[in-house]
């Protein structure tokens, strides 16, 4: 596969019963790749990964490794609170269709650089598959550093890419400094991704996406192809949106978002819970803003398949 584009960071629906809703993910998905996505990240911070079973995990790949039927590649993150259920997982998923791994620091523990690049090589070596690190010091607390990304992409030639939310864009110039463009750079940061691309990133791991598709798939293109204008004109609608992907809440709220804009529900797992009074109106005031000034884009598949 090649690591480029937008791929969704996916969220998980849940039913009434908050039990995962197949049919619902299924269909999703297949929006959003009729909107030009170039993959699926399913069961990452955004699908809820640490509250869904073993068994929930693979469940899911499969479903969507069934519904897109090669059209886009399927990347399952790996995260696990051990080594060896990181390892089972990365091999299991293999079994079930996924066509890539994104690579998370071990939950809850916080090792030094010995620890953690065993436990990542671990992953590494578990499959053949094409990989991605991911990056988020400010949510795992695990930074890996220029330096060390640089070494695990020397030993590690399944290691192609990295999903980079530090949320500075210096690190992105810094690792391409290092290996230039033996890894392929994705922004994990909503509200980064215009600034990242002339930085040197390929590619975004997006959380609107999942209610606004055509959108994020558009400022993509426009930042691209380096048509400030028409870019920023988009970005700066799209920023208030974007930026709800950067706060502790931002399951919950881009969840909220895409029940508002019929594309999805707001459930989530505890102890998350959904928004309500004055946050729940927040949200809705954002959304109801963007909606009303919702710019003009090359029109895709828009409606969300009922």
């Amino acid at each position: 596969m090649i690591w480029t584009g937008v791929m969704p960071a996916l969220t998980t629906a849940f039913n009434g019963k908050l039990e995962v809703d197949h049919s619902f993910l299924a269909r999703h998905a297949h929006w959003q790749v009729e909107n030009g996505v170039s993959g699926i990240v399913a069961l990452g911070s955004l699908g809820e990964g640490a509250t869904l079973t073993f068994a929930e995990k693979l469940s899911i790949i499969e479903t969507l490794s069934s519904a897109m039927d090669g059209k886009v590649p399927v990347i399952a993150a790996i995260s696990a609170l051990s080594t060896a259920e990181a390892v089972s997982l990365a091999r299991e998923v293999a079994s079930r269709g996924a066509s890539g791994l994104m690579i998370l620091p071990p939950y809850v523990y916080k090792g030094d650089w010995r620890e953690m690049k065993a436990h990542v090589a671990a992953v590494l070596q578990a499959t053949p598959l094409t990989a991605m690190l991911y990056n988020n010091p400010i949510a795992y607390g695990t930074d890996f550093t220029p330096e060390q990304i640089k070494e695990l992409a020397d030993e590690f030639e399944n290691l192609h890419a990295v999903k980079e939310s530090s949320s500075d864009l210096r690190r992105i110039t810094a690792i391409r400094s290092l290996i230039h463009d033996r890894l392929s750079m994705f922004v994990g940061v909503d509200d980064a991704i215009v600034e990242a691309i002339p930085a040197g990133a390929v590619g975004w791991i997006a959380g609107l996406v999942n209610a606004f598709p055509k959108e994020s798939v558009g400022l993509f293109d426009l930042a691209v192809a380096g048509q400030n204008g028409d870019c920023f004109d988009l970005y700066r609608w799209f920023l208030p949106l974007l930026r709800m992907d950067t706060v502790p809440k931002f399951v919950q709220y881009i969840k909220q978002v895409q029940q508002e804009m019929g594309c999805g529900n707001a459930r989530v797992r505890p102890p998350r819970m959904q928004p309500v009074g004055d946050e729940l109106e927040q949200v809705r005031k954002v959304v109801a803003r963007a909606s009303a000034k919702r710019p003009k884009v090359a029109p895709k598949s828009s409606r969300f398949p009922a």
